[in-house]
């Protein structure tokens, strides 16, 4: 590409768990590249999501909530924190109307005094409360937070007002990724995403935060791809949870996962599950290793 007046640059959007920065990617590029729930702490990776349009490339950098360490899992969650704004072009500082300022949030805040990159402050789920003060959210915010938007990410108010004014601080710049790339992700990745995701859907409590999935095979074939994945869980007892009476916990994951990957790869996808135990995989750098937490 030879235009002089093409933009394109990086993005990341950091703040504390379930303010919504996984949705608000997946609004901006149009497109469902991070997984989602109600529940914190669904993000354990930095996801990069393309956004391509005839006058620019932006490439948003979706991140782990901002949290206090308790395992090794969640130190290696917040070391990629750590490096998701490093040479990025803007930082979104995400937080919403209902629960700010928390002390994460204060403390996110904080670090980015200390960060010399353009910041704007992003304050989601105004569909979920009326009764809120701009000015106040705006006093609490620091100087290196020149600006602040009030959006919902998932009814999209505002949001096309925020991705226009971010556009004067993406360089011009050409394209770093070619026009047809969602993400730099492999495949792979997605389907244990989605699969983690109806986890984190369709189970409460301490189940999803101890479950990882593993794609042991993924097979392309000309009309369909068959992926056979592992779901590790810590302790035996969380086993029957999983695979539920008759196998119907085990066939409502595959189920949704079949479905969101049919969609997301425009192709047909049959999934294969099974159910394995590493006991306190979570602590342990070397079972985190063989996971693929690098």
């Amino acid at each position: 590409m030879n235009n002089p007046q093409f933009r394109s640059g990086f993005v990341t959007i950091l703040g504390k768990p379930n303010t919504g920065k996984s949705t608000l990617m997946n609004r901006l590029i149009g497109e469902k590249i991070s997984i989602t729930s109600p529940k914190p702490q669904t993000t354990r990776y930095n996801i990069k999501g393309i956004l391509n349009r005839d006058d620019c490339q932006i490439i948003f950098i979706d991140t782990p909530g901002y949290l206090k360490p308790r395992y090794k899992l969640q130190e290696k969650m917040q070391d990629l924190w750590s490096e998701s704004y490093k040479d990025v072009d803007l930082i979104l500082f995400m937080s919403d109307v209902l629960t700010f300022p928390t002390d994460y949030d204060l403390e996110v805040l904080e670090l980015l005094k200390k960060i010399p990159i353009p910041q704007i402050a992003v304050f989601n789920k105004i569909d979920l409360k009326n009764d809120y003060s701009r000015d106040f959210f705006i006093s609490q915010l620091p100087e290196s937070c020149s600006e602040a938007f009030f959006i919902s990410a998932t009814r999209g108010d505002g949001v096309p007002e925020l991705m226009e004014d971010m556009l004067k601080y993406i360089p011009y710049h050409p394209p770093y990724y070619s026009e047809d790339e969602l993400s730099d992700l492999p495949m792979r990745f997605f389907a244990q995403e989605f699969i983690r995701e109806a986890i984190f859907n369709y189970f409460s409590q301490e189940i999803p935060y101890s479950t990882a999935v593993l794609v042991e095979k993924f097979k392309e074939l000309d009309d369909r791809i068959h992926i056979d994945a592992v779901i590790w869980l810590e302790r035996e007892s969380q086993k029957p949870i999983i695979i539920g009476k008759n196998g119907n916990g085990l066939a409502k994951i595959r189920d949704y996962a079949e479905q969101q990957l049919t969609n997301f790869m425009g192709i047909p996808v049959m999934v294969h599950l099974w159910v394995k135990v590493k006991p306190k995989w979570r602590k342990k750098p070397s079972d985190l290793k063989e996971l693929g937490f690098k």
